[in-house]
């Protein structure tokens, strides 16, 4: 048996499973099984160290243990070495290693969604300065954008962002000068949890934000957020975050089980569906 786990505190809500069971009957995988596995902070190191010893093949790491997973393994890719925080476990012939695939989810979500959206159109506006901003600032600078912008409450974090990633084209606004912040961007996206159920709203004045930029937010409980109803009605385009959930899960699946799934529209529903339900 292939067993692969998503390792959180608390983990019940995660939709993992509902993605990657789909695609392991979907894609007709023998003897191959998904499942939530609860670590609580406390000894999580150790837990992340011996998961093949409780018969685990890899696994996904959501919060509060991407930091932990970091620092407990001795091997990672590229990225997740770059950010310091893993998402993503894979066993290869030297052992377990951390890899982080959040800033892939995010711009392949945007090149599902707005096929014409290039990085490289112009500078991109990003509000927040945690892990995911860090992810997403990453792969925006990799994927071309000529010029980042982070936006947030304390500037003294987005400087340790930018100083951390090395970031060659970053700069620091504050949330006075969110709207400035916009002025000529092809993208913003919300990183924080600004708009979620039971949140506040993102407050950012758009009227500098060109109408041909994309605006995209990473949370995706409402499917459409305040700020994504709002761009809509202003006459942007905008894109959801719940393709960036379903995307950052395919490396992982396809380093464990040898398939690359696809990302569907039937998915897409199923997650969806889902959601409703809960």
């Amino acid at each position: 048996m292939r067993k692969v786990c998503v390792i959180g505190w608390p983990v019940a809500h995660s939709r993992s499973p509902l993605i990657h069971n789909y695609w392991i009957e979907t894609y007709g995988i023998a003897d191959a099984e998904y499942v939530t596995f609860a670590v609580s902070p406390d000894g999580a190191g150790d837990t992340i160290r011996a998961l093949r010893s409780f018969g685990f093949i890899g696994a996904n790491v959501t919060v509060p243990h991407k930091e932990t997973a970091f620092a407990a393994l001795d091997r990672h890719d590229a990225v997740a070495k770059r950010l310091k925080a893993v998402n993503t476990i894979v066993t290869t012939a030297k052992g377990l290693e951390g890899r982080n695939t959040d800033g892939y989810g995010f711009i392949a979500n945007l090149k599902d969604r707005a096929p014409l959206w290039k990085a490289s159109a112009g500078p991109a506006a990003i509000l927040g300065a945690g892990g995911a901003a860090r992810a997403i600032a990453a792969a925006l600078e990799d994927a071309g954008a000529p010029e980042i912008r982070i936006v947030n409450r304390t500037p003294s974090r987005a400087e340790a962002l930018i100083r951390d990633l090395d970031l060659k084209s970053a700069k620091v606004c504050s949330m006075a000068e969110a709207a400035r912040a916009l002025e000529n961007a092809s993208l913003f996206v919300n990183t924080t949890t600004l708009g979620m159920k039971g949140e506040s709203d993102v407050i950012v004045d758009l009227d500098l934000l060109p109408k041909s930029a994309l605006v995209t937010d990473i949370v995706y409980t409402p499917l459409e957020t305040g700020l994504l109803r709002r761009a809509r009605e202003a006459g942007h385009e905008v894109v959801d975050g719940l393709g960036m959930l379903l995307h950052q899960a395919v490396p992982g699946f396809e380093a464990w089980f040898g398939v690359r799934p696809e990302v569907t529209g039937k998915l897409r529903k199923l997650v969806l569906a889902d959601m409703a339900g809960k």
